[in-house]
């Protein structure tokens, strides 16, 4: 099986983010962000160059989530897609895009924070861990798949 891929995007956060809800009641984040560009320059140093900032948005209860975990400034990685937008302002239509983030946690390369693992140590002591190379835990038989793999 192959690996599945995506498009990504990390920056920083440079406006509020804005929890709304669309025509049809779904959940959806807006929020600004800038990514940091640099120039390798011959001798090996780096130059930084102008930051550039975009539009990023995300729907659903992945939404709902992001608007309570992130803030203004915060470091992130977010997976999804681009995809075109226009829009009018003052009075002008505007050719865009924007980022359709599936999912977004914060940088831990920029970012220090400490991870709850609580409701996974309980749920780990009632399941089964797959060995190393299975896709899926071992399953013990139940009576009902034994009468079914016997005919009965």
């Amino acid at each position: 099986m192959s690996i599945h891929t995506q498009e990504s995007v990390s920056g920083f956060i440079t406006s509020d983010p804005q929890l709304t809800v669309t025509s049809n009641g779904n959940p959806r984040l807006y929020l600004r962000f800038g990514q940091e560009h640099f120039r390798r320059e011959e001798d090996g140093t780096f130059t930084q160059l102008e930051s550039s900032y975009h539009h990023l948005v995300m729907f659903g209860r992945s939404a709902e989530r992001a608007a309570e975990r992130f803030a203004k400034g915060d470091n992130f990685i977010a997976e999804g897609y681009q995809r075109p937008v226009s829009y009018e302002r003052d009075g002008q239509n505007v050719e865009s895009e924007e980022f359709v983030a599936k999912r977004i946690g914060h940088d831990a390369a920029r970012t220090k924070y400490e991870v709850d693992r609580s409701h996974r140590q309980a749920a780990s002591r009632t399941s089964a861990t797959p060995e190393r190379g299975q896709a899926f835990a071992p399953r013990k038989p139940s009576a009902v798949s034994n009468a079914a793999m016997l005919g009965r």
